[in-house]
């Protein structure tokens, strides 16, 4: 696996609706902390949020990771992927019922377009989405988008969802 010369800084985001998840997305959190060429930083809150699709599917579990990596973007996501396999992630809709989701959110400051569905950095509705940046800003409150914004600007850009901070 190729990776880089130097650390990155990371935000990786967490969601579960399916088989008690809170509990998949702290197993989640455990086996990324687990993985080789990264360092886990810090994790957010648990938060609650309806679903972005369909309604007739149960509330999520979301929650964002802060990590150091000298993983390549595509190697990250390989890696996330083998995790979401190992935990028994099927899609069967596009926004649909999970059991787990990594996402990629933000990379440092890089910027990646692919022609792959699955790499996109900054992901694609991370600035739109609550459950993404509150958790994120929570982590890394003074983070900045590759086009030098502070994220906290984007905070009131976003869809409301009723997102509840999980208390245990």
């Amino acid at each position: 696996m190729t990776t880089l010369t130097s650390s990155t800084e990371v935000l990786i985001g967490l969601g579960s609706n399916l088989d008690n998840p809170q509990q998949q997305v702290l197993e989640a959190i455990k086996a990324i902390s687990a993985l080789d060429s990264l360092s886990f930083l810090a994790a957010s809150s648990l938060y609650e949020s309806s679903p972005q699709g369909p309604q007739d599917q149960e509330n999520f579990c979301n929650a964002v990771m802060l990590v150091s990596t000298n993983l390549l973007p595509s190697h990250l996501l390989s890696a996330l992927q083998s995790i979401e396999n190992n935990f028994g992630r099927i899609k069967t809709r596009h926004w649909g019922e999970r059991i787990i989701d990594l996402d990629i959110l933000f990379y440092g400051q890089t910027t990646v377009d692919t022609a792959t569905p699955d790499l996109h950095i900054p992901h694609r509705e991370a600035l739109t989405r609550d459950f993404v940046i509150i958790p994120a800003l929570e982590v890394a409150p003074h983070w900045r988008l590759p086009n030098g914004q502070p994220l906290k600007n984007y905070q009131d850009q976003c869809l409301n969802h009723q997102l509840t901070k999980i208390k245990f």
